[in-house]
């Protein structure tokens, strides 16, 4: 897919027109700090091409899907959280909490993070 254009808040970040702290790049990816964290660690990793969510991503790149996962143990090993343990997150949809309607993993970690939806995974 071809960039979403000037409109897309992550295509933008992508080709250095809106800064960002980045913290790991590649050929097909970039990653950085996320302006709102929701914990002590949290890094957005996104394609550099533009895919309006992760299932549009994992349909027409899927060996960029990887490199995404890659790209968060990176992130992971240099933010000191590999060991203590971390999430990985793509939220798809509107009642997923996308905001951003760019393919784009979360990176979490650094305290506990609890279970998922509001409970304690057993």
């Amino acid at each position: 897919m071809s960039a979403a254009g000037s409109d897309c808040l992550f295509c933008r970040i992508a080709v250095g027109e809106i800064p960002a702290k980045i913290v790991h790049e590649s050929e097909n990816v970039l990653a950085f700090r996320d302006i709102n964290p929701q914990a002590p660690t949290h890094v957005l990793v996104i394609p550099r091409e533009h895919y309006p969510h992760a299932a549009a991503l994992a349909a027409g790149r899927p060996e960029v899907v990887a490199e995404l996962v890659v790209a968060a143990g990176v992130v992971a090993e240099q933010e000191g959280i590999a060991e203590s343990g971390y999430r990985l997150l793509f939220n798809t949809g509107e009642q997923a909490g996308q905001t951003v309607f760019h393919a784009h993993l979360h990176v979490l970690g650094g305290e506990w993070l609890g279970g998922l939806v509001g409970g304690e995974l057993r």
